[in-house]
């Protein structure tokens, strides 16, 4: 008989306590209702934007309020907003000193509320009065001028940022290439990357910072506003004089007393001194060249090469490739041609031979003097960057409850509009479309909000009653002595126009 094991229970045995880790007390933070983010803000820390930081508990924006002052003060440098040299419109009074403008006033959002500043002052007498709020425009793109000969890239290629598709090539004008960047399909319709790298172009080309494009099937170039294009690691130095057959028309005289012929080598048009009008009236007689490419008027070809990077924006690296032949009949050897582009970069001088063929050969120094010349008339290669966007139904309504009212005192010229305290273009058609120079506004005028799109500051000027006619937030006005801020300089740059409440900007006042 098997005696049963009695069954046994396992010890069970408590483990040590663990000490439990104290909680970390959370920062406060606070909402940000600047824009539709609505970012939660701890203390210390600024928003996704950089533009509003939690300061003690308190939604603080970051950069100071910019007044406009003609007075500088010592160590101070301002953009001069009044020419002296103007013509005296007969007003005894002098303009304000002092114009506020919307760099670092902050936004309307939710838009329904006042401007972030009402500003009341006086101008020859008038009470006038300003509204000044920064606008979030995600309808917003800049356009770009970038003086050049050279093809960047065919008309309506895709421009690249890190990769991302940011806009388009366009028209190619006078000795320059135009570009269209951002949009609200860039911004707002592509994917999320596309969104943020076409915010963040546009931002750091609208606050003058040099900015690095790839062109699809083109060339890699560095925009900078206010400077020379650099172009495949090369940095542009002129801008063309003209065409080719303006070229010959500016100089044909300097040039018939040196050379039997002149050939202007051109992308666009193609300039030979012997066939052109100008040529005909010196008496410069035929030379019997004949030109690759499409004849236009005499003296004036298309299409002798394709578009490139070597003479004259063309493909080539040899001239002689756009000349057929000299006709036997007219030309004789021991003729002289100079071959140059349309910026004087390249030139060659050439002789014609037994054969007829040209051959390179010296250039002597009265003709070196005329390339010279063409040099000397080409100006500066550039960039310009025009920020441009839609001063929209919300924006409005920070000036006024019926903001259609605002778009109807634009058009009146009763209402004028400035950016930065700068001179703007308001397009015809509905709404408030506007562009401005970027370089005729304060330094770091613009900012972004991770929607995404960019701050842009603007300001809207008028007398106090058409203000109150248009249904104005007349509560919120306050006298231009009791508006706060830092007094920032701003950087010497161009003549940025008028002073901005100067008369002659009111339909008023005509």
């Amino acid at each position: 008989m098997t005696q049963d094991t009695p069954e046994t229970t396992p010890e069970i045995t408590t483990p040590p306590s663990i000490p439990r880790r104290a909680k970390r007390e959370q920062p406060e933070k606070i909402r940000c209702d600047a824009c539709p983010v609505l970012c939660f803000i701890a203390d210390g820390r600024a928003g996704a934007c950089d533009r509003y930081a939690n300061v003690g508990g308190t939604l603080t924006r970051v950069d100071p309020l910019v007044i406009l002052d003609r007075t500088v003060e010592a160590g101070g440098e301002v953009v001069s907003f009044l020419d002296d040299k103007r013509e005296w419109e007969g007003d005894i009074v002098q303009p304000p000193a002092s114009f506020i403008t919307a760099v670092g006033a902050g936004t309307t959002y939710p838009d329904y509320k006042p401007a972030p500043f009402i500003v009341s002052s006086q101008m020859a007498g008038v009470d006038m009065v300003t509204v000044v709020t920064e606008g979030i425009f995600s309808y917003c793109g800049v356009k770009l001028k970038i003086d050049t000969d050279r093809h960047l890239g065919d008309e309506t290629a895709a421009v690249r940022y890190q990769g991302e598709v940011v806009g388009h090539v366009t028209s190619g004008e006078y000795g320059s290439q135009m570009m269209s960047l951002g949009g609200v399909h860039h911004l707002t319709g592509g994917s999320k990357k596309e969104g943020r790298m076409t915010c963040e172009a546009l931002l750091n080309l609208c606050n003058r910072q040099p900015v690095e494009l790839q062109i699809d099937e083109g060339v890699n170039i560095i925009v900078e506003a206010g400077k020379a294009p650099v172009i495949e690691g090369q940095r542009e130095e002129r801008m063309r004089v003209g065409c080719g057959s303006a070229a010959i028309g500016m100089f044909a005289q300097q040039w018939f007393r040196h050379v039997d012929d002149v050939v202007v080598v051109d992308d666009h048009i193609t300039g030979v001194l012997s066939e052109h009008q100008a040529g005909k009236l010196l008496d410069v007689p035929p030379t019997g060249i004949k030109i690759k490419g499409k004849r236009s008027t005499p003296g004036r070809y298309f299409r002798v090469a394709e578009p490139g990077q070597g003479w004259g924006g063309t493909n080539l690296d040899d001239p002689l490739a756009i000349i057929d032949r000299f006709d036997a009949k007219t030309a004789t050897p021991g003729m002289k041609l100079l071959m140059i582009s349309t910026t004087g970069d390249h030139s060659d001088y050439f002789v014609l031979d037994d054969d007829l063929t040209p051959q390179r050969a010296e250039m002597p120094q009265a003709v070196r003097d005329t390339v010279e010349r063409v040099k000397e008339n080409c100006e500066p290669a550039l960039c310009s960057v025009v920020f441009i966007g839609g001063a929209g139904g919300s924006l409005r309504a920070g000036v006024t409850e019926n903001p259609v009212r605002l778009t109807r005192s634009v058009r009146d010229t009763l209402t004028h509009v400035t950016s930065g305290g700068a001179e703007v273009y308001i397009w015809p058609g509905g709404g408030i479309t506007y562009m401005v120079d970027v370089t005729q506004m304060p330094e770091n005028s613009f900012g972004y909000v991770p929607t995404p799109a960019l701050v842009a500051p603007i300001e809207f000027t008028m007398r106090v009653s058409d203000y109150e006619a248009l249904g104005g937030h007349m509560d919120s006005i306050r006298p231009l002595a009791e508006v706060g801020g830092a007094q920032r300089r701003l950087n010497q740059g161009e003549e940025a126009g008028a002073w901005p409440v100067q008369p002659h900007h009111f339909g008023w006042t005509r």
